[in-house]
């Protein structure tokens, strides 16, 4: 027997935040560059309450932070835009605070827009929380926001999504509809990679999202958390990590994961 679960639901396409809806009380989680590379004013969301101080691998503390000083506001939803690190801060707070979440990616491989995953440092080391209360209520995917990306992060976020997928179909909690899912993304990713076609990415990155949510990453990503507690991008140590678990367990995907690493 399977069980699959994802957000209740998944907007997906070009401009789709810029022409979504948000509801009139929000709590924006983000990170310090959301203002100067525009996310907010293309999404509409300057007028919300805005939170825009999460770090790259935030600590639990942060999330302890934005609940004490938020906690008597007067919002219906929060709203994560940005990276994984955003994201998952997002999620978590909502959880806490019992509100709705709607989950937006600015760079895509983390997934965390459609996972049931969060994961948070405690005393300095990577924590990974996981739930179904950690789902968004929404998910709106724009393949907008990679166009001004600087290249470092659109690569290592896409080797992060290859390593999430090609993991992912290995795992021994794999069944065929995440291996489908994985499968495809990697092909999309690889492709995307190869030909510079980066708009694919949010794609592939979607599609890797549901299938490793579902199913879970193995030795590559437990191997990296290593170097990331060291402070390692999450992208650059997956691809030394990867590679070599992709090796150690002979998988299909070490050749072509290697190339692109």
């Amino acid at each position: 027997m399977w069980t699959v679960k994802q957000p209740s639901k998944i907007i997906f396409g070009e401009n789709s935040v810029n022409e979504f809806l948000f509801p009139k009380k929000c709590l924006v989680i983000t990170s310090k560059g959301a203002k100067s590379r525009g996310w907010l004013n293309y999404s509409g969301l300057t007028n919300q309450i805005i939170f825009d101080d999460v770090e790259p691998n935030p600590a639990i503390e942060t999330t302890q932070k934005i609940i004490s000083k938020f906690q008597n506001s007067d919002f219906t939803h929060i709203i994560g835009i940005g990276g994984g690190s955003s994201m998952d801060v997002a999620k978590y707070c909502a959880f806490k605070m019992n509100k709705l979440k709607i989950m937006i990616p600015t760079t895509f491989g983390s997934g965390s827009e459609v996972t049931r995953i969060s994961v948070l440092q405690i005393d300095g080391k990577k924590t990974s929380f996981h739930g179904d209360h950690l789902l968004a209520d929404i998910s709106i995917i724009d393949p907008f926001f990679i166009k001004n990306a600087p290249i470092n992060v659109i690569k290592n976020s896409a080797i992060d999504a290859c390593a999430q997928c090609s993991e992912s179909f290995d795992s021994k909690m794999a069944n065929n509809y995440t291996k489908f899912l994985c499968k495809t993304a990697f092909n999309i990713l690889e492709t995307a990679i190869i030909t510079e076609k980066y708009t694919d990415l949010a794609y592939g990155a979607m599609l890797s999202g549901l299938g490793f949510g579902n199913s879970g990453t193995t030795l590559g990503h437990a191997l990296s958390y290593v170097f990331s507690n060291e402070g390692f991008s999450h992208g650059h140590a997956l691809a030394f990590t990867t590679t070599v678990a992709h090796k150690f367990n002979n998988s299909q995907f070490y050749e072509r994961f290697k190339k692109l690493a």
